[in-house]
């Protein structure tokens, strides 16, 4: 019997694997080359070269915004503090006193209405009165008395109060006399003489101690100052708390305040004409 061929084998496509082509080698690539850095001028300095990166400042819209807000908020913090601790003496004070303050201010209130409806009355005089001259002459003399008191050169009598200031060890300054003097005008105080100098306007103080000095003249403890206005104004003036009275005492000095009903200020001062100043009503 003839042999029968074997049949062709199959070859599957899945099983086949071609040959791939291997990839071509590819030349090395250098490395890219950093540059060295700059070498530093050997002319600049440190600070110099600080300076340079620091200034001009680069600064946003963003930094200027928030470096202004910080600023507001750090000015108002300063005010508040500062407000804060002006009114300390006034936090720690008793309440008597801040009644007593309080009626201090109602007082001096009450005194400008009072000065203020003088006024409005001599107006309505001179506007009313038959004899307008005659009224005005005697509003006139009226006034002259009253700046003669003022200025010093006519003595006054009147209700008042003595502040007698005691300094052994020498310790008062002529600023302290001062600020009393002050404190008394603030109060309402009309005619004040210390010792035997008459105080006005023009007054001045200088020197401490054993070498005080009233507009010039030399004077010494004990100071005694007699003032007249009205006494239930004058004394509580001197009282407050941080007042006259307490500082003097911080000192070792002693402050004593009589009332009185009648006080009697005879010192007087020459009546100076001024050598530049007129008088500027027509």
């Amino acid at each position: 019997m003839p042999k029968e061929s074997p049949a062709p084998r199959s070859t599957s496509p899945h099983l086949v694997r071609r040959a791939q082509p291997l990839p071509e080698p590819q030349p090395p690539q250098a490395s890219p080359r950093v540059p060295p850095p700059p070498l530093p001028d050997p002319g600049v300095t440190g600070r110099q070269r600080l300076v340079a990166a620091l200034w001009p400042p680069r600064v946003t819209r963003a930094q200027l915004v928030v470096a202004l807000l910080l600023f507001v908020l750090g000015l108002g913090l300063a005010i508040q503090v500062r407000s804060t601790s002006d009114n300390s003496a006034l936090r720690g004070a008793r309440q008597e006193d801040l009644v007593r303050i309080l009626d201090e201010l109602d007082d001096r209130t009450q005194r400008l209405e009072d000065e203020k409806t003088r006024l409005e009355k001599q107006r309505s005089e001179l506007e009313s009165s038959s004899d307008q001259a005659e009224e005005a002459r005697k509003q006139t003399r009226e006034k002259e008395r009253q700046l003669g008191i003022l200025a010093g050169t006519v003595a006054a009598e009147g209700p008042g109060i003595t502040l007698t200031i005691s300094d052994a060890s020498g310790a008062v300054e002529s600023d302290m006399l001062l600020d009393a003097i002050q404190e008394l005008r603030a109060a309402g105080a009309e005619a004040i003489q210390v010792n035997e100098v008459r105080v006005v306007a023009d007054s001045y103080f200088s020197g401490s101690g054993r070498d005080m000095r009233i507009d010039g003249t030399a004077t010494a403890a004990p100071y005694v100052f007699k003032v007249i206005g009205k006494p239930e104004d004058l004394e509580p003036a001197l009282n407050i708390p941080g007042g006259i009275v307490q500082t003097l005492e911080k000192e070792q000095a002693t402050a004593t305040v009589e009332r009185s009903e009648k006080i009697v200020v005879d010192a007087l001062r020459p009546a100076k004409r001024p050598d530049y100043a007129q008088s500027s009503s027509q």
